[in-house]
């Protein structure tokens, strides 16, 4: 899949040097976010579980570095389990000693299993409430004190508006809660940090995005066709991490609707299959 990504801005090079903290960023989202801030000359910690090559998905924490050295930011691979408190802390002091500190955290790794209550195992529920919000808990709480030092401190959580409407907790409410528990996180963050400068935000997809997620945990490959590319996403995430003067602080934004007000005329390119861009389906959470 090739990333087709757009420069919205003046704004090139707005990151070059800062230091973006990206977990689950060895493919998908993460991948395409950490290639496009590379791209601007961020230096970029590449925090995922994959360092060694999955038989089924593309990707690890090294090919990526590889790709973002290329792409002209600097990278660093390690290997974390977001769930370990130890992993993400040596992490976080290994990324300050090499690039002298920590700018930005974009909570990307996730764990999706769209089942109810009854059909959702004990260990699959608390899998989901870590990979997503007490990710989210954990990573703030460990970066703050790099991110006080920033001048652009930034947390970047992907995760959906909240929306309480029967319709999206009763099929999947375990899956639900971790995702909506990353927002509220967020919306506490924001007023916790504002005056420390460090702006906090949440950003979800207005279609589904073509990822493993949706081939092998939402769907089916097929579902690609009525996806758009991780490269909006990306696209949406350095708007964001370039945003200055807390602008966008406690906000949850939507990719789409924060790309047209940057200047995006046309989102048929950003499409998994052009000729189909007319097809897209909403992704989770949000309504028509």
């Amino acid at each position: 899949m090739s990333e087709e990504f757009v420069t919205l801005t003046d704004n090139t090079g707005a990151l070059k040097g800062r230091t973006i903290f990206i977990t689950g960023a060895s493919r998908g989202i993460g991948r395409a976010i950490a290639l496009k801030c590379a791209a601007d000359g961020a230096n970029i910690v590449i925090a995922a579980k994959s360092d060694e090559p999955h038989p089924k998905l593309p990707g690890t924490i090294h090919s990526v570095a590889s790709e973002v050295e290329a792409a002209g930011g600097k990278a660093l691979a390690i290997k974390v389990d977001v769930r370990e408190e130890d992993q993400v802390a040596d992490a976080m002091a290994r990324a300050a000693d090499t690039f002298g500190g920590i700018d930005a955290v974009v909570n990307n790794a996730g764990a999706i299993n769209l089942s109810n209550v009854e059909s959702t195992s004990p260990k699959r529920y608390d899998l989901m409430q870590m990979v997503n919000s007490r990710a989210v808990y954990l990573t703030a709480h460990l970066a703050i004190p790099y991110l006080k030092k920033s001048a652009c401190g930034h947390i970047l959580s992907l995760s959906p508006p909240v929306n309480l409407k029967p319709k999206w907790l009763g099929p999947f409410a375990p899956y639900a809660l971790s995702k909506f528990g990353m927002t509220i996180l967020s919306m506490g963050l924001a007023e916790e940090l504002h005056e420390h400068g460090i702006s906090v935000a949440t950003l979800w997809p207005r279609t589904l995005v073509a990822t493993a997620a949706i081939e092998f945990a939402v769907g089916n490959r097929e579902m690609f066709q009525q996806s758009r590319k991780p490269a909006v996403m990306a696209d949406a995430a350095y708007e964001i991490l370039i945003t200055e003067n807390m602008a966008l602080n406690g906000q949850h934004l939507i990719d789409e609707e924060l790309l047209g007000e940057r200047g995006v005329k046309d989102f048929t390119d950003y499409a998994h299959n052009p000729e189909k861009a007319d097809e897209l389906a909403l992704d989770l959470f949000l309504d028509p």
